[in-house]
């Protein structure tokens, strides 16, 4: 059962060899044994409680009707800045929402208890989705401590999603949800070695999902194969009353089911899975991501051929992506949209709220600093309660340039000058070492422009460098997610990159070859 892929699980469970009680036990004691001791990945904030019970009304259904569809009684983990009206908390990481309730589940959330998946617990994360400082250390949370990357115990695991992508790495869940503003999930599934999908902006529901900016944050699947992805996708995605951005799915049928309805089919995303999805393929590749570690860039290149060899038209850009240009005007987008949707988000948790306002969890961090802030502040969050109304010039005139640079004179402009496909770029560098002190080592990434243009961006597994992961990612324009799909399977299918985590003290230097 170790690494069984979702269709392989539904198989077994629908020929009796397996049950979803049987999956729970096998998943509780494996987070027991390697997440809560052994090599202590620490990547599980929470268990259900209820989760057995769940599994056994599960089973239940299934032998008197048949499943709900291939997420039935499959074991989910969900980033912990996501809401349940359970028995789990909801709390961004931080002990100033410890013990928080929600009135009702993250809009995704019932999606995915329709579908019949099992929410079996909550997943570590960088505190506040990691915009609570500038210096912060990836996969700390002053709820649940520090995660660690399976592959090597002393590295990173990336951020905000932390500890999404490291349970679905280490086989602790069969697929997890993690979300994005830029980066959150691309990001630590490269770095984990496993599949990340951002979506379109509005494919997914942001309702019941504790935000950073509602502009650019995005729930997504995490899973280790394209094709599991492609299935949590299909849950995932829906129209929301609750969520505006979701009433554009109308317009584009290959998105996701117009509904609102919760068990509405979703869209078949399996069908644009091909084995030969290259052949003819037009990619473009953003060489400005390369020069950063020559050990990533040839493992990349190598991807290319493989590229290539499938029947790609692999050419480079004729002019690089804006994304330096966008950095300072993509932070103050985030600090003005995270004041005014963290204040937004708490005041509807109603009056047991333990915080009620960004200002609250600024004091509450202050009153207790030793626990919440033993390593790094909260500069972020103090400039952020800096910011005023997001009718304020200085942010309509910076969301305006952001979506300019990002879009229009960007990803929209490379697509359409040169008859792209999709662009291809080294998601990050290899993880670096955990470092309370000075806070995250970024090697590069090139999530910026998918990011802050709100469209779909995928990351796969490419490679290896000195026994850390390489993720090759994929990004195109708006309602792409067939095409991303489609180019990232096939290139999935040829490289069969992805490798199980061996849990390593430390990086070894004699690995052999130093890449892979």
């Amino acid at each position: 059962m170790h690494e069984s892929p979702i269709l392989h699980l539904q198989s077994r469970m629908d020929a009796g060899e397996l049950t979803a009680v049987g999956l729970v036990e096998t998943y509780l004691a494996r987070i027991e044994a390697i997440d809560r001791s052994g090599p202590r990945l620490n990547a599980v904030l929470e268990l259900n409680p209820d989760a057995l019970a769940i599994a056994a009304a599960l089973d239940e259904e299934r032998r008197q009707q048949g499943p709900r569809g291939p997420l039935h009684g499959i074991p989910i983990l969900l980033k912990g800045n996501i809401d349940t009206a359970d028995r789990m908390q909801t709390t961004a990481g931080s002990l100033a929402l410890a013990g928080s309730i929600p009135p009702q589940d993250a809009f995704i959330v019932q999606r995915l208890r329709q579908a019949g998946a099992l929410v079996l617990g909550k997943a570590n994360l960088s505190e506040w989705a990691n915009f609570r400082s500038s210096r912060s250390t990836s996969g700390w949370s002053s709820q649940g401590g520090q995660t660690r990357n399976p592959y090597v115990l002393d590295r990173s695991g990336c951020g905000s999603s932390t500890g999404s992508g490291v349970a679905v790495a280490a086989n602790l869940c069969v697929a997890a949800v993690g979300t994005e503003t830029d980066g959150s999930i691309t990001c630590p599934a490269a770095i984990n070695g496993i599949v990340g999908l951002k979506p379109t902006l509005g494919l997914v529901s942001r309702s019941g999902v504790i935000p950073i900016a509602h502009s650019q944050d995005t729930a997504g699947p995490m899973a280790r194969s394209v094709t599991d992805a492609a299935l949590l996708l299909a849950a995932l995605a829906g129209q929301d009353p609750r969520d505006p951005a979701t009433t554009a799915i109308g317009s584009h049928p290959t998105g996701a089911i117009p509904s609102t309805l919760h068990r509405s089919p979703p869209v078949d995303y399996i069908q644009f899975l091909h084995s030969d999805g290259l052949r003819d393929a037009r990619i473009g590749v953003a060489r400005q991501y390369f020069g950063k570690y020559p050990q990533v860039d040839a493992v990349i290149e190598s991807s290319l051929a493989v590229m290539r060899g499938l029947g790609a038209e692999v050419i480079d850009l004729d002019a690089p992506l804006p994304d330096d240009e966008i950095g300072e005007h993509e932070l103050e987008v985030l600090l003005y949209e995270f004041k005014a949707g963290l204040d937004a988000y708490l005041a509807g948790l109603g009056p047991e709220a333990p915080v009620k306002s960004m200002a609250d969890v600024i004091a509450f961090n202050v009153a207790h600093a030793d626990q919440t802030m033993p390593f790094f502040g909260q500069e972020r969050m103090l400039q952020a309660q800096a910011k005023g109304a997001l009718t304020e010039e200085a942010y309509l005139a910076a969301r305006a340039t952001c979506q300019r640079l990002a879009g229009v004179e960007g990803i929209d402009r490379a697509l359409a000058a040169q008859r792209l496909e999709a662009i291809v770029a080294p998601t990050t560098g290899p993880a670096w070492l955990i470092d309370p002190v000075n806070g995250d080592h970024y090697g590069g990434s090139c999530t910026t422009p998918a990011a802050v243009a709100g469209y779909p961006h995928i990351t796969v597994p490419a490679g290896f460098v000195f026994g850390l992961p390489v993720g090759i990612s994929f990004f195109a324009g708006a309602w792409s997610e067939p095409v991303l799909l489609r180019l990232a399977y096939a290139f999935e299918q040829a490289t069969q990159a992805r490798r199980k985590p061996s849990f390593l003290p430390t990086v070894s230097l004699s690995w052999p070859g130093a890449m892979r």
